[in-house]
């Protein structure tokens, strides 16, 4: 019996309706770009596995750290102990975040990273004996499945069922340097109204809405007015952290830096689970009193676990190398050509990239999980290529280290699917 049938019986899968369904590919085996199912089959992973292996998988630099590292220490609770693998990347990942972040915190997922930074905002005004429990956040957001990363997205499919249970929220257009200034005077009534503790944002790019891009000045605005009115800003890197934008974090692209910043995904090179959220020192200050319940209660069993530290610190170094670098910027020349050459196309409605992130929309309208989607995927699985489309929005987000002829093949199935639409 294969994997495939194996699966049905025991697996719930997430983000899937198993009656309309069922099946599942059993991947037995990943390297560099490619993908291997149990029948032999090969496929380009041209999203990294959710942008998570952006040094390509089974990356022979960081299982190696991974592996010395599994000689000394395994795993040790957090909270009572620290550890060399810990310190080594609180210290280097601070070196490249932005200047005004000062202190890390360990969690496990994209998700709870989130959570710990709308803890943060909600705590540090508690702390201070303010009453503020109101957050604001974009339209369109996702920041994660738990309770509140859920509260503070707006895709209604991952979060509807809860809506009764949710803490209070209020949202905004993304800025798209035509409606600035209308978003800038909604935030402040929305100021004026409400005891507005943070808000939180995905810098530049809303991964889960579509790869949707959006102004930089007018992000920087809505920052610098919230940082006046001692709001905490909150930049979910999960996403596009670690070079996807071209620059280390799309903060680095904003001149008004935020309070609190998000990770996970690619900070382990997509080996381990691992999650960080990061704060400025005034934000840590808060927390410290003679107190023991003004402290942040927020633990993990596996928080900095060290052979996750350890794939992260390796993940980090390889970022900083001239051939990584290099990389990306090939990347980005790659996609700039590919949009100009197929931005015309009857299919094409529109076309967007910023670093080795690339999309596009079709010129037809589709559910998120509806039959254009299942019928797009299936074609781009069938041709040897792993897209998976948003709706009516197909985007790339390949490692690093693809090659040429690996990124022009993705292209030209994408060019070949443009005639199926």
């Amino acid at each position: 019996m294969s994997l495939e049938q194996r699966d049905k019986k025991h697996i719930w899968h997430p983000l899937k309706q198993h009656q309309l369904n069922p099946d599942s590919l059993a991947i037995i085996k990943a390297k560099g770009c490619i993908l291997t199912d149990e029948y032999g089959n090969e496929y380009i992973d041209a999203i990294s596995s959710w942008y998570t292996c952006m040094y390509g998988h089974c990356n022979d630099y960081i299982t190696s750290r991974v592996a010395n590292q599994m000689q000394q220490l395994d795993q040790v609770m957090f909270s009572d102990f620290t550890h060399k693998s810990a310190v080594k990347l609180s210290e280097e990942l601070i070196k490249i975040l932005p200047s005004n972040q000062q202190k890390i915190f360990f969690s496990e997922n994209g998700s709870t990273s989130t959570e710990v930074g709308i803890k943060m905002a909600l705590q540090y005004f508690f702390n201070k004996e303010k009453k503020r429990n109101v957050l604001v956040a974009f339209e369109n957001a996702f920041h994660g499945d738990t309770f509140g990363a859920m509260a503070i997205s707006g895709l209604s499919i991952y979060n509807s069922p809860f809506k009764d249970f949710l803490i209070d929220v209020k949202r905004i257009p993304v800025p798209d340097g035509r409606n600035n200034r209308a978003v800038l005077e909604q935030l402040k009534n929305i100021l004026c109204e409400n005891s507005v503790a943070g808000f939180i944002y995905e810098p530049l790019v809303q991964g889960a809405a579509g790869m949707k891009m959006y102004n930089t000045d007018g992000l920087n605005e809505i920052l610098k007015y919230c940082k006046a009115n001692e709001v905490i800003t909150i930049a979910d890197e999960v996403m596009t952290g670690f070079g996807k934008t071209g620059k280390h974090f799309a903060s680095d692209h904003i001149e008004t830096k935020p309070d609190v910043i998000c990770l996970s995904k690619a900070l382990t090179g997509g080996l381990m689970p691992m999650a960080i959220t990061t704060c400025t020192q005034d934000i840590y200050d808060a927390f410290l009193s003679n107190e023991m319940s003004k402290g942040l209660f927020h633990c993990h069993t596996y928080s900095a676990n060290p052979l996750a530290c350890s794939a992260a610190l390796a993940s980090i170094e390889l970022l900083q190398t001239e051939e990584i670098q290099k990389s990306i910027r090939k990347i980005i020349s790659f996609h700039k050509t590919f949009s100009e050459r197929i931005k015309n196309h009857p299919a094409v409605k529109s076309t967007r990239h910023m670093g080795v992130i690339f999309a596009l929309d079709l010129n037809t309208q589709s559910e998120r999980y509806g039959e254009l989607r299942d019928k797009l995927l299936a074609f781009f699985m069938n041709k040897g290529v792993f897209l998976r489309p948003l709706g009516n929005t197909i985007y790339i987000q390949p490692p690093y280290i693809i090659s040429k002829s690996q990124l022009q093949k993705v292209y030209k199935t994408i060019e070949e699917a443009l005639e199926i639409v």
